[in-house]
């Protein structure tokens, strides 16, 4: 699949000198800093020590104070509470913190998460009549529930009250619940927009703490679990979920849960646990329980303080995961010989696929699957559950899905979610239809460019420059995600300097120079780019876009780059 480069503008020159000089950084690395925001020395303190001090108050977060007296009233009365959530990452994560929160002030509490084939995302009707018929009196949704008007009025006419934590984009009208945490709410003050359903979820209970007065300290536990949801659900890696990550992250290497250790165990990870290795090794497992199984066991495996017991739901759900990736790996498959077998589809600038059959737990993946392999489009994959067509939708760079699902609603029973990701449920009469409104919306508001994959690239830089304080420095400007993603640079005039080979299934690997300075040189890695070989073998000059990374083998570290795309000078 043939990529554009994009190359961001330069910083202010007099900005990145003004920052190099009050740091002392290689200008590179200034200007790379000013790009995200960081243009003076107090600026680059906050980056670089991201401080759990700055994190604003929970308070400030619209309906909190009406949140805390609910759960207090719930705690002098003694009534039941139960903690509701998304059976993906996030929602099991949020479910895992605030349960635990609650269990250790002493609360009468159980937690939910819905079974994803039987009832579907979000609050289910399923859900509130479990809380019915246990005595519960309030209900906590963590990552769902903005949308659920009619399961909140259910759970009223039967003396349930909601508190409702969210992060996805609400409706002009509410749920008549008694509290709604969202930061998305157009009449809510809170300074960052951006927390993933875990992260609302720790405002409630650092909310709690507050009333409560107990220390932070208390609370530094759980943020190894809110970064599992931070990397996890693509959220920007920027203010608080960036302070929220950089510390969860350090607990996970310092002093890993039973859960997480048991991971770590099981995948054999040894060495620093980054964002990647949340996003996935530590993600795929925790979702697999709620798409192949039940996302409880997930929930048991976060909140497990046995090692005995997290390794065995551990094992499990690592075996789990093999079964998603077998799945997956089929219905990927299939969907891609259903489009080499259509000129039509080929054609288009969507693709919806549909096929009763396919298994629900995992057409998420195969949606993102299309688009980062095969056709780079937004693409929408549908199956049948519960009578009705449901589907996973995953969006390209820069263009809006949940708005052109809006532009679709006539047709659909509900959707929710965000600019890249979100679900849907349909009646089966509504297929053509919607698969006709759909690619005329998006051929209507797309832009051509932005149907081909783009590499963004940060600065232009000579090979010769990079040693070992160079990456020093920028391995610190992580955690990386979504609003400060891990560097990438361009090199022209390269040259490999043996023979290049093609590695694994189709890896490029070879060693590469500055065609000037030979000597100077770097192993590298293009993974499944065995068919830009042509280009450098030519025996001519070629150009590459690469991040810097770390390998390391039989106990000896080197710098190595990591090769996203070459093109012929």
């Amino acid at each position: 699949m043939k990529k554009r480069w994009n190359v961001k503008a330069n910083a202010p020159a007099d900005k990145v000198r003004h920052l190099a000089d009050a740091i002392h950084v290689d200008p590179v690395l200034a200007n790379l800093l000013v790009q995200r925001g960081v243009e003076t020395y107090d600026d680059a303190k906050h980056f670089f020590r991201p401080s759990i001090d700055t994190l604003h108050k929970p308070i400030q977060m619209k309906d909190m104070d009406k949140a805390v007296k609910r759960i207090e009233a719930a705690a002098i009365n003694h009534e039941k509470i139960l903690v509701f959530g998304d059976y993906d990452v996030d929602g099991t994560s949020a479910v895992s913190v605030v349960y635990t929160f609650l269990k250790w002030l002493g609360m009468n509490c159980d937690f939910y998460i819905p079974d994803r084939y039987k009832e579907g995302y979000g609050v289910s009707t399923q859900g509130v009549d479990y809380a019915a018929e246990h005595g519960i009196k309030l209900i906590i949704a963590l990552d769902c529930g903005i949308k659920a008007h009619d399961k909140v009025k259910y759970a009223k006419e039967k003396g349930i009250d909601f508190i409702i934590c969210d992060h996805h984009k609400p409706d002009k009208t509410l749920p008549d619940a008694v509290a709604i945490l969202n930061p998305k709410r157009e009449d809510c003050e809170y300074p960052y927009k951006e927390l993933p359903g875990a992260g609302i979820g720790f405002k409630l209970v650092q909310g709690l703490a507050d009333a409560y007065e107990i220390p932070f300290s208390h609370l530094e536990q759980y943020l190894d679990v809110v970064a599992l949801a931070i990397a996890s659900d693509i959220v920007p890696i920027t203010g608080e979920n960036r302070i929220l990550a950089h510390h969860g992250l350090k607990r996970i290497n310092a002093s890993p849960r039973p859960g997480f250790k048991a991971i770590i165990d099981i995948t054999q990870i040894k060495k620093e646990i980054t964002v990647n290795d949340l996003v996935f090794v530590f993600g795929p497992r925790i979702n697999s329980a709620g798409r192949i199984e039940s996302g409880k066991s997930a929930v048991e495996l976060l909140i497990s303080d046995s090692p005995e017991k997290a390794m065995l739901s551990g094992e499990a759900i690592n075996k789990t995961n093999f079964e998603r990736r077998d799945v997956d790996t089929a219905i990927t498959q299939e969907a891609i010989a259903m489009i080499a077998d259509n000129q039509a589809l080929q054609k288009k600038k969507t693709t919806v696929l549909y096929n009763p059959e396919w298994h629900k737990g995992v057409i998420g993946i195969v949606a993102s699957r299309l688009i980062e392999k095969h056709y780079y489009r937004p693409t929408i994959i549908l199956t049948r559950s519960n009578g009705t067509i449901t589907g996973s939708a995953r969006s390209v760079r820069d263009f809006d899905l949940y708005e052109a699902l809006d532009k679709c609603s006539s047709l659909l029973l509900q959707f929710g979610g965000h600019k890249y990701a979100a679900g849907l449920t349909m009646k089966e009469e509504n297929l053509e239809a919607f698969i006709k409104l759909f690619e005329d919306v998006v051929s209507d508001s797309i832009p051509p460019n932005l149907l081909q994959p783009e590499i963004e690239i940060d600065s232009a830089l000579d090979i010769s420059a990079i040693d070992r304080k160079f990456y020093n420095i920028l391995r610190q400007f992580a955690p990386f995600g979504p609003g400060n993603m891990t560097p990438v640079f361009y090199s022209e005039n390269v040259i490999a300097v043996r023979e290049p080979m093609i590695v694994g299934a189709n890896h490029l690997r070879m060693p590469v120079a500055h065609a000037d300075n030979p000597n100077l040189q770097f192993y590298s890695i293009g993974f499944d780019m065995g068919n830009l070989m042509p280009i450098v073998n030519s025996g001519k000059p070629f150009k590459i876009c690469y991040s810097i990374r770390e390998n390391e083998w039989n106990g000896e570290k080197k710098l190595e780059l990591n090769i996203r795309d070459i093109k012929a000078q």
